[in-house]
């Protein structure tokens, strides 16, 4: 597998995240369903699909290029460790967040020597880029999964 297959499969990946906020935009309802949380104290959908971009964000531009995240608030906000809020995003501050973070991650990962790809971006790393990217491909599934059926739940709870 090569880092051009790794990306292939985070884009098609997320695809599938963009194709479910677009049925929650087409809802009259859309900033009600992103508030929707499967029972007290859970994640809202809003919240799972932000921490999908702020997971990103803290991965390529704090860990893989030793940076600072795109947006420091919203990775406290909404990346691992953060305890969701009730200030729920808009559709377009999370299509914006997605996309953004999907293009820094691509972006670098085309810039990175194929050499690398069963290598740490350095010592301190956890992971070689192999198996990070696979995590990261893996961890979209995850929350995009819990989204999807919080977005069902949400809907039967309506009657729709």
């Amino acid at each position: 597998m090569t880092f051009a297959d790794l990306i292939e499969i985070l884009e098609y990946n997320r695809t599938r995240t963009l194709g479910l906020l677009d049925s929650i935009a087409k809802d009259p309802d859309a900033a009600k369903i992103l508030g929707y949380r499967p029972g007290p104290g859970r994640a809202h959908i809003g919240w799972q699909l932000m921490h999908i971009a702020a997971t990103e964000d803290r991965h390529v531009h704090i860990r893989m290029t030793a940076g600072q995240a795109a947006d420091a608030e919203l990775v406290r906000r909404f990346a691992g460790g953060s305890v969701p809020d009730d200030d729920i995003p808009t559709v377009d501050q999370i299509r914006t967040y997605l996309s953004t973070q999907r293009q820094a991650m691509v972006e670098h990962l085309r810039q990175v020597d194929p050499a690398m790809l069963d290598k740490k971006p350095d010592e301190a790393q956890p992971w070689i880029y192999r198996e990070w990217l696979k995590l990261l491909a893996w961890h979209e599934a995850h929350h995009q999964g819990q989204a999807h059926i919080t977005f069902n739940l949400y809907k039967q709870s309506a009657g729709k």
